[in-house]
């Protein structure tokens, strides 16, 4: 992944683990306007497949390392962002917008992550790795 050292104006930072990593099926890549690559991270918690995409849930009894990535977004980005994600107000949004505190690149971020509501994952097996790309080319 490209590397740049400086931030967007206004910008904040999200994590992405899933379809929206580099080579996904929504390629945070392809989205305009165009997301700052910073670089590879990690966050603890369970990655769950749901078929064709997959779901975390931070934190946790047993939580694993989930590979990811960081990006600079815009807020013009998040709100497509929100919209893939199908963000919604109250407790059946499918994904939940959380904060959470990433190591990547030597520097501790920010990061917007989108955690999987629990009941959407409800009785399933989690991931045995924490790579979602990985599930995306078996």
């Amino acid at each position: 992944m490209e590397q740049h050292a400086e931030i967007m104006p206004q910008a904040r930072h999200v994590f992405v683990y899933g379809t929206l990593r580099r080579g996904g099926s929504n390629d945070i890549n392809r989205l305009q306007p165009a997301p700052q690559p910073v670089g590879m991270a990690q966050v603890q918690g369970t990655l769950y497949t749901l078929g064709a995409y997959p779901g975390l849930r931070l934190g946790g009894d047993a939580p694993q390392a989930v590979l990811g990535e960081v990006y600079a977004i815009t807020p013009a980005l998040e709100a497509v962002l929100d919209r893939i994600e199908g963000i919604e107000e109250g407790e059946h949004s499918e994904y939940f917008k959380r904060e959470v505190l990433v190591q990547v690149q030597g520097r501790s971020l920010t990061c917007l992550v989108y955690e999987i509501n629990a009941a959407r994952v409800q009785g399933r097996a989690p991931v045995a790795h924490g790579d979602w790309m990985r599930c995306a080319q078996l």
